[in-house]
């Protein structure tokens, strides 16, 4: 044991320590990092705008502050990158974090020195929690490979701007750092082919440890290492290699394929970095969901996602949450963001340490027929089929079919399979009656023949990376929307059926 890795031990019991003792005084950090963040932002063009000085309460801080996305936002922010200061948060930003957004393109979320040093500081947790409930702590004495976006930073107006993970890599610690891969000229490729095999080629004689990425962009990275090297597992490649970091996406639907290609059940950490912040982590290798970062920077609110569209919807801090609710998460925080609904939704799976999993976005979800059906809903379903059923997902997204030539609508399935089932019509049963069974406003639909039994179109073997590919989105942080109420992205999948 190499000392990296003892003094990981030591550091891990205390962090672990210190992280519990705050999630027992969770409500109250909560409300005091609200009237900090207020009392820091008071003399701002925002805060002078709302107030600021006259919140003492959290009614208070509901009445004075609304709730915003960011077209409500875009022309101060337009401001600030001319150079305007003091306008959400003290001073300038110190980046402009560049986040696709459905409805205003290219979204520029300012990002603070302080917010920078508590996604820093969540990251570590993330793996101190891990290494004091495990006691594995090896992997900090081999490499770690981070697959992210380039780190090449551009300007939007005077203000620095990138990707998220690209703006963190220019601030890994030092006790990271030198085992840190792959090269700096390797995360510049911007090409995401040529850039994998291009890490896959420098990482292959390594002694990799700890992988962390999005998980399909994890697999090409895999894939591409057993065409390199000819060898059957990941295991074979990377025999160190103990630890599987992710986030971005829900696991689930990928565990079957990346535990196959690794050769087995790899421990796994899941965090929840935004643009916006670092909002959770998990922290427990036996319980369920991620732990809410309530010492974060950042003031978390809350309203029902059925709610959300209301004109006037009740907002609730963490003190009034409820488990297994759905949530729009708002956030206030350090950089300067307020109200600011980010378009994810959460539910509470524990209160004792808040436990958070994310269950979708807003705008994605199907209610063409008012199933209201959302992403956890369908990934429950498929990861059930899978089970049942023997099957592989590489990836999937779902789409209404409204007017079909004949019959009742439907849900369209399209699926890239890894392992296809033996029996298609069977599997799509199966995803359907598990469906059923979770959300009821599908069964009520389906039961009064209103909706037909979904159907599966399944797709060529790297369908959604050449569809990726053609909108100029391949790799980094880019995701396809697992759901959509319109048919676009099924669409122009199509071309890809089998």
């Amino acid at each position: 044991m190499g000392y990296k890795s003892v003094l990981a031990k030591i550091a891990a019991n205390n962090i672990a320590k210190r992280v519990r003792t705050e999630q027992t005084n969770a409500v109250d950090i909560q409300l005091q990092l609200m009237q900090q963040l207020v009392a820091t932002a008071a003399n701002t063009t925002f805060g002078k705008k709302h107030g600021f000085a006259q919140i003492k309460t959290y009614a208070n801080f509901k009445a004075a502050v609304p709730i915003q996305d960011y077209e409500m936002m875009k022309a101060d922010i337009a401001e600030i990158a001319g150079g305007k200061e003091n306008v959400f948060w003290p001073g300038k930003p110190l980046y402009f974090c560049k986040s696709s957004g459905t409805t205003s393109g290219t979204k520029y979320i300012p990002v603070s020195d302080l917010q920078i040093a508590e996604m820093i500081k969540a990251a570590r947790n993330s793996l101190m929690m891990y290494v004091d409930e495990t006691v594995n702590s090896q992997f900090f004495d081999h490499k770690m490979i981070f697959l992210q976006g380039s780190p090449m930073l551009e300007k939007y107006g005077v203000i620095s701007c990138g990707r998220l993970s690209g703006i963190v890599y220019n601030h890994v610690p030092f006790y990271v750092n030198a085992n840190r891969m792959p090269a700096y000229q390797t995360n510049c490729i911007e090409d995401w082919e040529e850039k994998v095999e291009a890490i896959a080629r420098e990482t292959m004689n390594q002694r990799m440890s700890l992988i962390s990425g999005i998980p399909p962009w994890c697999v090409m990275y895999f894939e591409k290492l057993l065409e390199l090297t000819g060898k059957q597992h990941i295991k074979d490649i990377f025999p160190d290699f103990k630890v599987f970091a992710f986030g971005g996406v829900n696991y689930e639907p990928y565990r079957h394929r990346i535990e196959s290609m690794i050769g087995f059940p790899i421990d796994s950490v899941e965090t929840y970095p935004a643009s916006e912040g670092f909002i959770a982590y998990q922290d427990s290798q036996k319980a369920e969901g991620m732990m809410l970062n309530i010492n974060g920077g950042i003031f978390y609110e809350f309203i029902k996602a059925e709610d959300v569209f209301k004109e006037n919807p009740e907002r609730i801090m963490l003190k009034d949450v409820e488990l297994d609710v759905n949530y729009a998460l708002i956030m206030n925080t350090n950089a300067g963001l307020w109200g600011y609904n980010i378009g994810d939704t959460v539910k509470f799976v524990s209160k004792y340490p808040y436990r958070i999993l994310v269950t979708g976005r807003i705008k994605h979800f199907i209610s063409a027929f008012g199933e209201h059906v959302i992403g956890e809903e369908v990934d429950f379903a498929l990861m059930r089929a899978m089970r049942e059923l023997k099957a592989g997902v590489t990836e999937y997204t779902v789409a209404p079919q409204v007017t079909p030539e004949s019959g009742l609508p439907y849900h369209e399935w399209l699926i890239e399979f890894s392992h296809p089932p033996f029996n298609l019509k069977a599997f799509a049963t199966s995803i359907d009656e598990y469906l059923q069974g979770r959300n009821s406003y599908y069964y009520d639909l389906r039961a009064g023949h209103i909706l037909q039994e979904l159907k599966i179109t399944p797709l060529k073997s790297g369908a959604f990376v050449e569809y990726m590919k053609t909108q100029g989105k391949l790799g980094g942080q880019n995701k396809v929307p697992r759901l959509m109420n319109d048919r676009k992205i099924a669409d122009e999948l199509k071309i890809f059926a089998i």
